[in-house]
């Protein structure tokens, strides 16, 4: 292990800023592994439609058939690949404690977990009005005990190294991003 390398993994509920937090560090060089990709490719190889439900559905078996580590496991190729081409990463979507736990100590000194937290009403209005793949409250809710129930995701929450505290503006969000990347000499 190289300890010049970086990697951060951002953490958080469904709607938290994920998203927007990533598309900031992609600009700013980062490759950015997405462990979702992973369930959205199986849906489709599967003919199923790309929805909340079959995601969920998908998840699940891949947890099942892979352990609750199936992501982190599934996508260390793809993780040593753009280390091993000198490149900073980003790891979005890091979900089950497990996963966390793996990558932690295989990459310990290179990486930190980065959790965005959002106030739960302020993420189901925001899910409700997103253009990819938009959530109902309903939705929402049910994916945020799926989530917490199912596939361990609150650890990583509650171990990340910093949290990012998402309930104003975009700018507000971004600023503060800096502020921690700042700290972690990550560029």
């Amino acid at each position: 292990m190289a300890h010049n390398k970086k990697i951060v993994a951002t953490v958080g509920l469904c709607g938290s800023g994920k998203s927007v937090v990533g598309d900031y560090l992609v600009k700013k060089g980062c490759v950015k592994i997405y462990f979702g990709e992973i369930t959205i490719e199986t849906v489709k190889q599967q003919g199923l439609a790309v929805t909340e439900e079959n995601e969920r559905k998908v998840r699940e078996e891949l947890r099942q058939q892979y352990g609750m580590g199936a992501y982190a496991t599934l996508n260390l190729p793809k993780i040593e690949q753009s280390l091993k081409n000198g490149k900073k990463v980003l790891i979005d979507g890091l979900y089950s404690f497990t996963e966390y736990k793996i990558l932690k100590e295989k990459y310990n000194g290179s990486l930190f977990i980065l959790s965005i937290f959002t106030p739960r009403e302020l993420r189901y209005e925001r899910l409700s009005k997103r253009k990819v793949r938009p959530l109902t409250r309903y939705e929402a809710v049910s994916r945020d005990y799926a989530e917490i129930e199912n596939i361990q995701k609150a650890g990583p929450i509650a171990m990340a190294d910093y949290t990012l505290i998402n309930d104003s503006t975009v700018k507000d969000l971004l600023h503060k991003l800096d502020e921690i990347l700042n700290q972690e000499n990550f560029f």
